[in-house]
């Protein structure tokens, strides 16, 4: 299924359960209407685009220099829950940020989750996911 076919209306709660709809929230960033304002606002965009499916956004939010080149996202899973542990840094003033968070999932081999110290660095005026330490 193509991440447009699993994409929320802009009145849907988003995938990230920020509170807002999907239309306040990820959707214009997925779309390329705005740029995350902060390292916490990208990370909630990319992992709703793992729930939607949305590789190209992934690939573009990721940082030039340890971007791979292509991703397979697997379609089996079902991203459900994101809970942010904690952020450091990536206010819209700083040029780099931390976001620990753990992420839900379900799939053909039960329920999982991946906790992940995220590193994010701005470029331009542009957020970046530039690696993650995995527990």
């Amino acid at each position: 299924m193509s991440a447009a076919a699993r994409q929320p209306d802009a009145a849907q709660r988003c995938p990230c359960l920020s509170g807002l709809t999907f239309g306040e929230c990820c959707g214009p960033v997925l779309a390329g209407e705005q740029r995350a304002p902060t390292a916490e606002a990208l990370m909630r965009s990319r992992f709703t685009a793992f729930a939607i499916g949305d590789a190209d956004h992934l690939l573009a939010s990721w940082h030039p220099a340890t971007r791979p080149r292509s991703l397979d996202l697997d379609d089996g899973l079902v991203w459900y829950r994101l809970d942010i542990e904690s952020t450091s840094g990536g206010s819209p003033f700083d040029t780099e940020g931390e976001v620990e968070f753990t992420a839900h999932h379900r799939g053909n081999g039960g329920r999982g989750e991946l906790h992940e110290r995220s590193r994010f660095e701005r470029v331009e005026g542009r957020w970046f996911y530039l690696d993650g330490v995995v527990d």
